[in-house]
C-alpha cells in the first residue's frame, strides 16, 4: 500500500467473522518457514501505514470463520485431493487487529501449523502452538515498542533492512536479547535495482557480523504471490 492505506483501529468482534482480503495457495517466501508450501489468509486493514509496504490489504469483505477454514482445506490439497500444504500463514495488513482466536483454534484442531505475521504493536490471546513472526516498524524516532505481553510468544523477529533509509539500516534491541529470540534480516524491496542491491549487501553484512539469519523474498524471485 506504500503508506497510502487508512489507519484502522482494532476490531471488537467475537471473531466468528473476519474481514478477509484474499485466501490463496503459495510457498512461504521468507523468514522462519521459507520454502514451505502454504495457504495464506490475508486479512484486511492495518493499524499502521508504512511507506515501504508492498502489500494490498484493503478492499476486503466479511467472511465466517468456518467458511475460511473450508476454503483453506480446499486450497491445502493438490490435484489428487491430498493435503500437501500443512502451513497456514495468517497475515495482513495486521492480523492481530482482529480476533483470530477462533480461526486459529479451528485450524489447529484440523492439523494445520499456523504462522502469524505481525508488526508487534497489538496483542490478542492466541492458542498455544501458534508461531508468531514479528516484523518491527520504525516511527522515525525509533522502533515501536514490542508489546511486553507479546514478546515471550514471538518465534522470530524479522527486521527490514535498507542502506538508504537510516531508520532501517540496523537491528535494534526490541527485547530479543532477553528472550533469546532468533533475528532475521531481510533486504527492503524499494523497487529500484541499485537500492535493492545495496540493501542485500547490507543485510548480508549484518548477518555475517552479528550472526543474524538472512531472509530473502524468494516468492518474488519465483514470481509467485
Amino acid at each position: 500500500m506504500r503508506g497510502k492505506n487508512p489507519i484502522r483501529k482494532p476490531e471488537t468482534s467475537d471473531g466468528s467473522e473476519l474481514f478477509v482480503k484474499h485466501i490463496f495457495p503459495t510457498l512461504q517466501g521468507e523468514g522462519l518457514f521459507a520454502g514451505w508450501p502454504a495457504v495464506f489468509v490475508r486479512l484486511g486493514g492495518c493499524n499502521l501505514a508504512c511507506t515501504f509496504c508492498d502489500t494490498d490489504f484493503e478492499g476486503y469483505a466479511a467472511l465466517g470463520v468456518f467458511k475460511i477454514v473450508e476454503r483453506v482445506q480446499e486450497l491445502a490439497q493438490n490435484n489428487d485431493g491430498k493435503r500437501v500444504r500443512s502451513l497456514v500463514v495468517i497475515t495482513g495488513g495486521e492480523p492481530l487487529r482482529q480476533n483470530i482466536f477462533l480461526l486459529c483454534e479451528a485450524l489447529l484442531a484440523d492439523g494445520f501449523k499456523i504462522q502469524i505475521e505481525t508488526n508487534g504493536t497489538l496483542f490478542r490471546e492466541l492458542p498455544e502452538g501458534v508461531d508468531i513472526i514479528c516484523s518491527p516498524k520504525n516511527t522515525g524516532a525509533g522502533y515501536f515498542p514490542i508489546r511486553a505481553d507479546l514478546l515471550p510468544r514471538i518465534s522470530a523477529l524479522k527486521f527490514i533492512i535498507s542502506a538508504s533509509d537510516s531508520n532501517y539500516s540496523d537491528v535494534a534491541d526490541v527485547g530479543q536479547n532477553v528472550h533469546a529470540t532468533p533475528v532475521y534480516v531481510q533486504p527492503m524491496d524499494e523497487y529500484d535495482v541499485t537500492k535493492n542491491a545495496a540493501n542485500r549487501a547490507l543485510a548480508l553484512e549484518l548477518a555475517m557480523q552479528h550472526g543474524y539469519r538472512l531472509s530473502l523474498q524468494t516468492h518474488k524471485l519465483l514470481e509467485i504471490e
